[in-house]
């Protein structure tokens, strides 16, 4: 309970600020930006930038944004892709910021994809693996499945600076398009700095799921 606990929380309490936070500046018009849309507000950062490559087109779903680089495609949530708020604005961005590295071969966003099969893989045999090996204390086998569950790690860990560094780029771009003003600038770092509490809440857990596993094998060695 000591190591799942305070994770658990810490996710708990993350994804209750995102969302509300997200609600908070759903509310409040872009002053800067003259009522675009997030997805009029990501093609005039992409457009910024030099990238005019990527399509941009809606999905289902809350707060499930997401950049494909595999086909170069914006999928923006309906509030998102037609909401012509601060947070929608942000969070558009935040993802055009994504095709940006992308275009630009950002080292540290290759490095988490490289990480993604790693990860998956962790993430469905690592705890089969490591009980099993704990309960029939074979403990290589227990400790392989911490090597697996280490690859869900990396990912994360990996994953925290490539979400920060599209954030930048995205606050960056939506000024330099002259599309936020300087309150609309604060909203967006707010929208933008909850999210990313969801990455280091992601990864605290699980660093503290590994420190876990790790004490237990080798409580069983001892």
């Amino acid at each position: 309970m000591l190591y799942m606990v305070p994770g658990l929380l810490l996710s708990l309490l993350a994804s209750w600020y995102v969302k509300s936070t997200f609600r908070r500046y759903a509310r409040v018009p872009l002053e800067g930006g003259r009522g675009v849309t997030g997805a009029e507000a990501a093609a005039a950062v992409l457009a910024q930038a030099g990238v005019r490559d990527v399509r941009i087109e809606p999905v289902a779903g809350v707060l499930s944004d997401h950049y494909d680089p595999a086909h170069k495609v914006l999928r923006l949530s309906p509030d998102v892709y037609a909401g012509r708020s601060v947070s929608a604005a942000g969070v558009a961005a935040h993802e055009a910021g994504h095709a940006i590295q992308h275009a630009r071969g950002y080292g540290l966003m290759r490095v988490r994809q490289a990480l993604v099969l790693p990860a998956r893989v962790g993430s469905q045999l690592s705890y089969i693996v490591i009980i099993a090996g704990l309960a029939l204390h074979m403990l290589g086998l227990a400790w392989f499945g911490v090597f697996l569950f280490a690859g869900i790690f990396l990912f994360e860990l990996v994953t925290l600076p490539v979400e920060l560094d599209a954030s930048r780029r995205a606050r960056e771009r939506l000024q330099a398009a002259g599309l936020v003003s300087q309150g609309d600038a604060a909203g967006v770092k707010r929208v933008l700095d909850a999210a990313a509490l969801t990455y280091v809440a992601a990864l605290v857990t699980t660093a503290l799921q590994m420190l876990y596993f790790i004490t237990r094998i080798r409580g069983e060695e001892r």
